[in-house]
Formats: structure tokens, C-alpha cells, sequence
């Protein structure tokens, strides 16, 4: 999907001369094996590069500066392991363009009791050395990770290497080209923004084109490549009957294949990590992308329905973030509730889009009908997803501002087949209860298409929405409409000063 060995991370230690060569080089000396630590872990996905000591105004300077210029660099993280006078890094941090982690920490774990002296004391000053660094961080506005532990637990690696990846999820957002194919479903508010902000903010590209530039790599496909994917098709999904060779609805499954060979070949020659479609601009598209799209959102492209751009491209970065870990990401929507008298559920599905990777098992491939959109009956996988911790989270567009709404939720089991439903689904409890959740989603303008994710959190999108300077909501078991209302309330106040300079 993306590949992590090209990426770095950069160890920038924080000192000065007052205390002498000697100290000097332990610094760095500790500062190395930290870094050795790291990359030994393999915790942390990327390779984390140790940078010399800054001492000085203009090494700090052009340590930034050259993170900025290496393309390679997604991050930086900075450690003081003495005092480091913090009027040092202004301009550094005034140019810097990076995510930042600040990581408080200490080469030693515990204090030697029987040996400390001063000299110790003079090498091992993280504890107000990096007071020092925080201050002018927070007098400067400047948004970071904070890790406080020592550096070989368990727990601080893993917080840095849940940073690293959301550190990874915004350099993808800086590169991300998203193709809108049809543009977007007539009259719907939400799945609208601002492209042009939203390159501004987040560096995503996002243009229009029509569906019959994908017709054009359609009508490309050689019979060769189209028997092999379907031989995959066969392989990989329970194959409905009527699409197996010799089915009365075996040109559907051929249909849908040459739709996602074409489709593949145009994000691949254009360059595009994602996408969009709706169902009221496929031209000459016999069907619309229903297992094409399904596909290749388990291969990693971000998808959004209906012209929904931000999704796509949201859902890429976490598909980026999530990149080897445990459970799956997909796109979603709010589809229909389950109000039982004492548990309240939401169904999540979509008209064919749900992404394989949250299937609990081996999905089955089939063809139904589409009351909408006019054309042929689309194939599509169909499939459960697993019950667990999951969470929903929806980027939206309130004109003077990007805010990203989470949810988190607990994914159930359905409490009984579904044999007339011909989507993916997943049924879901939403925290706290289905009344606190959804009254403030909807105070919140949370959209009705989400990326739903069972492998992440939510400090994943809390440190994207820091790196990226926009609004966080986050719905969770501690909240209350009360308090939420009162959230909302004092946000936009805040937007409205920090908009005008305030």
C-alpha cells in the first residue's frame, strides 16, 4: 500500500556549551543509543535517524530547515537532554513545516541513589529542560505530541510509533491526488467543501473528471488480464451460482471485473490514492462500481460515494495509519437504526462500498438488484463485520473552518441473519448510549458517511487533527449533551478569534 522503509524520522537532541565537551558528547553518546533502542524495538514503523546535538541558535536552525527540504523526513522528534535556553529554537520552530513530538524522557530510568552528584545532575536536566522547550512551544501556538515516560517502555514506544503512523497518515495527505469521477450527488450539502482550502490545510489535490475517462481504460482490457481476475474472483469470494461459468448472470461478473481493471489502470496512471463516484453520473459504465471499489479500497485507496472527497481522502490516511495493524478500516455510512426498547443500534452499510478488510469471514460475491442509478445489477461483496471497539470519524466543511467528528462505538452482532440484505454490514452500539451519541453528531453537522476503523483509536485522530490545525470533536462514553453543547459553543468563539487574529 505504501511503503514505510522510505520514510524517516528525525532524533533531534537539544543542548548547549555551558557544560563542556565532556558532557557534550555523553549527550550525544545517549542520545544514539535511544535511538538504536528505537529502531531495535521494531515497535516503531519507520526508521528513526539520530541528528547531531543543536547547542546553538543556528544549528537548531538549519536542522529544521533541512527537515524540511528531505522528502524522506515526516516528523521530528525533539528530546532536551540538559537545558537547553528555548529562545535558542524560535526560528526554527518558526520554519519548521513538519509534525513535531516532544518526547520527555531520560537516558536513565531511576535515580542512583548511592551515586548521584552534580555532575549527574548536569547531564540528566530533561526534567526542566524540557519545561524550557515546552514553554516556548506553547508561547508560539505550536501544536505537538507530548510522551512523557522513560524511553525503553513498552507503553512510550508504542505511543511513538502510534504518532509515527499519523506522522505517515499527513505526509500521505500532503501528497494525495483524489480523483472526483462524476462529481458530486445533485443537492447534497455535506459531501461539498472547499477543495481549495482543503489544499491549503491538508495538501490534497482533488479534481473532477468523467466517467468516461475510466470507460477509456476499460475498453483497454485484454482478455488475458480479465480471465485472471476473474480466476482471483473464484479463488478469493463464495461465488454466487449465477455468476459461477455457465450462470445466467455470469456477464455481470465479467462486467464488473473489466470495470475494475479499467478503473485500477486510470487511478494508477493518474496517480491517484483515491476516489469518488456517484451512481448519477456512469455514462456508458454498465454498472456501478460495487466489488471494483471494494477491492481497492482493501488494497489501500481512499473511496468516498457520491462525490464525498473528503471522506476519500480521509479514509486514505488512516488506511495509511492502520497499514499492518490489527483489524480493518472501510468506508461507511449511518444506514438504519435498531431502536430497541433497552439497546439502541446502528446498522452501517452502504448501497455495495464496504471495504473486505472489516469482513469477519470469507465474503460471498453476488448480484442484485439497484433501485437507482438505471443501470445493469452491480456485483458487490457481501459479509459481516466482527463485534469489537471501533470507531466512526467524519471530516466536514463548515466554511471557516475543517472540523473531524469521532465517534467511538462497540460493534455487535446482528441478532439474526440477514438473508434479504444484499450489502456488508455492521451493527454497532454507539458510545455513550444511541440518544448522547446521535443528538451530538448531529449538533456537531457529523455527515452521514464516515471511515469506520477497528484499527485505530482515537488519539490517532487527535494527533492528526493537532498536526493539521483543525477542530477535534470525539463522542465517547464520558460524554454528555450538556457539555458538549457548551464544546461547540466555546469552539466557535475560539475559531472566530484565532480566524481574525485575535
Amino acid at each position: 500500500m505504501t511503503n514505510f522503509e522510505t520514510k524517516e524520522i528525525w532524533f533531534v537532541t537539544g543542548s548547549q556549551h555551558l557544560y563542556g565537551e565532556e558532557t557534550l558528547k555523553q549527550v550525544a553518546k545517549n542520545s544514539a543509543e535511544i535511538v538504536k533502542g528505537f529502531n531495535d524495538s521494531k515497535t516503531i514503523p519507520v526508521k528513526i535517524i539520530h541528528k547531531d546535538t543543536v547547542k546553538t541558535p543556528d544549528e537548531i536552525t538549519n536542522v529544521m530547515l533541512e527537515a524540511n527540504s528531505k522528502k524522506e523526513c515526516i516528523g521530528i522528534v525533539t528530546w532536551m537532554h540538559t537545558f537547553s535556553p528555548a529562545k535558542m529554537w524560535i526560528n526554527g520552530l518558526s520554519l519548521l513545516k513538519k509534525p513535531v513530538c516532544h518526547l520527555h524522557t531520560q537516558f536513565n530510568a531511576e535515580i542512583p541513589w548511592q551515586d548521584i552528584n552534580m555532575d549527574f545532575m548536569n547531564l540528566n536536566q530533561s526534567a526542566h529542560g524540557d519545561r524550557e522547550f515546552g514553554f516556548i512551544m506553547s508561547r508560539m501556538r505550536k501544536k505537538r505530541k507530548i510522551i512523557v515516560g522513560h524511553w525503553k517502555s513498552e507503553r512510550v514506544q508504542k505511543k511513538l510509533s502510534n504518532w509515527s503512523r499519523v506522522a505517515l497518515g499527513w505526509d500521505e495527505l500532503q501528497n494525495l491526488k483524489v480523483a472526483r469521477i462524476g462529481d458530486n450527488m445533485r443537492e447534497v450539502a455535506v459531501t461539498e467543501g472547499d477543495k481549495v482550502a482543503a489544499q491549503i490545510k491538508f495538501g490534497i489535490s482533488v479534481n473532477a473528471y468523467d466517467s468516461s475517462d475510466v470507460v477509456a481504460h476499460v475498453n483497454k482490457v485484454t482478455d488475458e488480464q480479465l480471465q485472471a481476475l476473474l480466476k482471483e474472483y473464484e479463488e478469493s469470494y463464495h461465488l454466487a451460482d449465477n455468476l459461477k461459468e455457465g450462470g445466467e448472470k455470469r456477464q455481470s461478473l465479467v462486467d464488473a471485473a473489466k470495470i475494475e481493471l479499467g478503473l485500477r489502470a486510470f487511478l494508477e496512471e493518474g496517480g491517484f490514492k483515491a476516489f469518488t463516484d456517484t451512481f448519477e453520473n456512469l455514462g456508458e459504465l454498465k454498472q456501478l462500481p460495487g466489488i471494483a471499489v471494494q477491492r481497492l479500497m482493501a488494497d489501500g485507496y481512499g473511496f468516498g460515494a457520491e462525490g464525498d472527497w473528503k471522506t476519500a481522502a480521509l479514509l486514505r490516511a488512516m488506511k495509511v495509519m492502520s497499514q499492518g495493524l490489527e483489524g480493518g478500516t472501510s468506508f461507511m455510512e449511518d444506514y438504519t437504526n435498531h431502536f430497541k426498547q433497552d439497546n439502541a443500534y446502528v446498522l452501517g452499510s452502504h448501497m455495495l462500498e464496504i471495504c473486505p478488510t472489516i469482513a469477519d469471514a470469507k465474503p460471498s460475491c453476488e448480484v442484485h438488484p439497484l433501485g437507482i442509478g438505471g443501470k445493469e445489477d452491480p456485483v458487490r461483496l457481501v459479509f459481516n463485520s466482527p463485534k469489537g471497539k471501533a470507531l466512526n470519524a467524519s471530516l466536514v466543511d463548515l466554511g471557516n473552518r475543517f472540523r473531524l467528528i469521532v465517534n467511538e462505538v462497540e460493534a455487535v452482532e446482528p441478532e439474526a441473519d440477514l438473508p434479504n440484505l444484499p450489502v456488508a454490514r455492521v451493527l454497532w452500539e454507539p458510545m455513550p448510549e444511541m440518544e448522547t451519541a446521535v443528538t451530538s453528531w448531529i449538533l456537531a453537522g457529523g455527515a452521514h458517511h464516515t471511515v469506520y476503523t477497528q484499527a485505530i483509536n482515537t488519539e490517532f485522530l487527535e494527533d492528526l487533527a493537532d498536526i493539521a490545525g483543525i477542530e477535534l470533536l470525539v463522542i465517547d462514553e464520558k460524554t454528555t449533551v450538556r457539555d458538549f453543547k457548551d464544546r461547540l459553543n466555546a469552539n466557535e468563539a475560539y475559531y472566530h478569534l484565532f480566524q481574525h487574529g485575535m
